[in-house]
């Protein structure tokens, strides 16, 4: 006899149907009509400073399981904090940061440096809309003092979200700001339809 609810899937199997399929062709559609673009971005970030174009990290996504996350580079490779740095904590990238390169600031500018997570939205292990993923060491560090952080995991994370397009993106350097990205999160979360992801994309 069921007694408690432990643990609510926030999309029914049509739901999880219809977001599969929203995520791998837009993420296909999106990749043959941005290649131009991904070659010429890749070439900017090799010619402005040694290192590879692609910079990966660990993150946490749906169920709480890692997996790792694509990026262009956009910080010297000299000043990149560790792909897997769960010990000593993450710089976070801050405005006009000393680390960024030139073709780094542009990108994280116009937030074209997401980019190839279209990569990880066909490989299944994000989704265009979806909550943020975030390094390791700040899942660590902010899930301590959030209640509802670890309800962001109960869907894959996103290239975009609705945090992002209101204006919550960028550095989270204090708890209340990571607390109004986790609001609007999990407000998406319990409100989602493609419509509200058509919305926001």
């Amino acid at each position: 006899v069921s007694m408690i609810n432990i643990f609510d899937r926030p999309l029914s199997d049509s739901g999880l149907l219809a977001k599969a399929i929203e995520d791998r062709v837009g993420a296909a559609l999106l990749l043959v009509a941005l290649s131009p673009v991904f070659f010429l971005i890749a070439l900017a970030v090799r010619l402005d400073s040694a290192g590879p174009a692609l910079f990966r990290q660990t993150r946490y996504g749906f169920n709480n399981e890692e997996f790792t996350v694509f990026k262009f580079r956009t910080m010297r490779t000299d000043s990149q904090p560790p792909p897997d740095d769960t010990l000593h904590g993450v710089e976070q990238a801050r405005r006009d940061d000393p680390r960024t390169t030139r073709i780094g600031r542009l990108l994280r500018r116009t937030s074209l440096d997401e980019l190839p997570q279209l990569l990880n939205v066909l490989a299944g292990n994000m989704s265009l809309v979806g909550p943020r993923p975030h390094a390791v060491a700040h899942k660590h560090q902010y899930s301590r003092i959030i209640d509802e952080y670890f309800s962001r995991h109960r869907v894959k994370p996103g290239i975009t979200g609705w945090a992002q397009v209101n204006g919550l993106r960028g550095e989270t350097d204090t708890p209340e700001k990571m607390r109004k990205r986790v609001e609007y999160d999990v407000y998406y979360i319990d409100h989602w339809s493609l419509i509200f992801d058509l919305r926001i994309l």
